[in-house]
């Protein structure tokens, strides 16, 4: 992959600087054939170019609209973006797992961070992202950047960054134990850490339930990750101030009222909000501060 070592004034990495090749080795087969091919974010399920379920809260579901989809896609930002604390206009963010990069401009933009950088596994991503949001490239050109990189080697020096977040895309991360330990070697002292995606409830059952209601567990694509453990490796690897919010309720019953018009009916994703009201995964806020 190659190592981007971070510009030592803590401006956004340059497109020279962060250019490398990428062994698709390394990208896990159904990553690779849905960020790639499958282009997910055109799925029925999406809109607008974002890919995560969306923050439903205040958004009128007797007849949800796509512009109501987008509009709940970039709450879920907004939502985990307000982890960090003001004033903004000094920290440097990294974002892990930012597929086609409106969620990291939406940062640059909104929130006026000094400088955020994009990071996703898979090239073809980080190849749209810089298309999509090229207007917001050449507008902050030091302070916007998108990157190749992976959750367990993220490109960046020890302690370069203020903060790092991860919006719906850890249940794609083969494991978290490295995440969490690469999240506090790149974050500074008082740095923090925001991941917002679904964990599932702890057992060998659990998963296999999940296997046989949802195809993206089945296939290989989400990984069935308990909370529990997802929090005792933040612990072990530095970090303070542990929490966790449920944000179920604002997550399921929006995102299945919208699939009840985009996805032919007894699809498959139907089936995400009995497995949340069964118990079996729920959506999670997790923030923690690196000591």
């Amino acid at each position: 992959m190659g190592t981007y070592l971070g510009a030592p004034d803590g401006r956004a990495p340059t497109e020279q600087e962060t250019q490398r090749p990428m062994d698709h080795n390394r990208i896990p087969p159904t990553v690779r054939q849905t960020y790639g091919a499958g282009d997910l974010s055109k799925a029925a399920s999406f809109a607008g170019g974002f890919i995560n379920f969306g923050d439903w809260q205040g958004i009128d579901l007797t007849a949800p609209t796509s512009d109501d989809r987008v509009h709940s896609q970039e709450q879920l930002y907004r939502r985990v973006l307000r982890s960090f604390p003001e004033p903004r206009e000094h920290l440097r963010l990294a974002e892990v797992g930012s597929g086609r990069g409106l969620g990291a401009a939406l940062a640059l933009r909104e929130f006026r961070f000094a400088a955020v950088t994009g990071i996703d596994i898979h090239p073809d991503q980080v190849e749209r992202a810089r298309a999509v949001n090229a207007k917001a490239l050449a507008t902050y050109p030091d302070r916007l950047a998108y990157t190749i990189g992976t959750a367990e080697r993220l490109p960046f020096a020890d302690a370069s960054l203020d903060g790092l977040y991860s919006v719906e895309a850890a249940q794609h991360f083969r494991e978290l134990t490295g995440f969490a330990r690469e999240s506090a070697r790149v974050l500074r002292p008082g740095g923090r850490l925001a991941v917002t995606t679904f964990f599932t409830a702890e057992g060998p059952e659990v998963a296999e339930r999940l296997k046989i209601l949802l195809a993206s567990f089945a296939d290989g694509l989400d990984v069935p990750h308990p909370l529990g453990p997802f929090t005792e490796d933040l612990t072990a690897a530095g970090f303070a101030e542990v929490t966790t919010e449920s944000i179920g309720a604002d997550v399921w019953p929006g995102l299945d009222r919208y699939l009840v018009d985009a996805v032919p009916p007894g699809h498959w994703t139907r089936n995400f909000l009995p497995s949340w009201r069964d118990g079996l995964l729920d959506y999670h806020v997790v923030t923690a501060v690196r000591a």
